[in-house]
């Protein structure tokens, strides 16, 4: 069987986002197309389905490491490099990402049922939501066409 480890994470989440632009649940808030995805950075982003791409890759991700927080994710999808540095002449600093995207993300991700509460430890992903990646990876492996793949075929 294969699962969420086997196929390129690239992959997976750009199939995810195709399958959550599907559910009612998961879209973009009405001030998603205005807020910025830090305090680093200057602009909002450009992608029509970046709701969706960022829902996946929660998703995955929560997968890979949870349970895990809204802090912990926040400096996950921070931006290194402290974000523009045109305007400074100082050295970059590390920037967290938006909290609000994050969180209210994985409350959408949690009323459709692939994330559920960890208690006080954050968030996990539900049985649902790993036989999801998991069906997903299986038909990702299988639209690939690479022979480095073929093993896990």
């Amino acid at each position: 069987m294969t699962t969420l480890y086997d196929v390129p994470a690239e992959d997976l989440i750009e199939a995810a986002a195709v399958e959550l632009a599907d559910e009612d649940e998961i879209e973009a808030p009405d001030w998603a197309e205005f807020t910025k995805t830090g305090n680093s950075r200057e602009l909002p982003p450009e992608q029509d389905d970046f709701w969706q791409r960022r829902a996946a890759s929660l998703l995955r991700k929560v997968a890979v490491d949870g349970p895990v927080g809204v802090n912990s994710l926040r400096t996950e999808y921070g931006d290194s490099k402290g974000g523009s540095n045109r305007y400074q002449v100082r050295p970059p600093q590390k920037a967290q990402a938006s909290g609000n995207v994050i969180r209210t993300a994985l409350q959408q991700l949690e009323e459709v049922g692939y994330i559920e509460a960890a208690g006080g430890e954050g968030r996990r992903v539900s049985a649902e939501g790993t036989a999801f990646l998991d069906e997903l990876a299986g038909d990702v492996l299988r639209d690939l066409d690479r022979p480095d793949l073929e093993r896990y075929a």
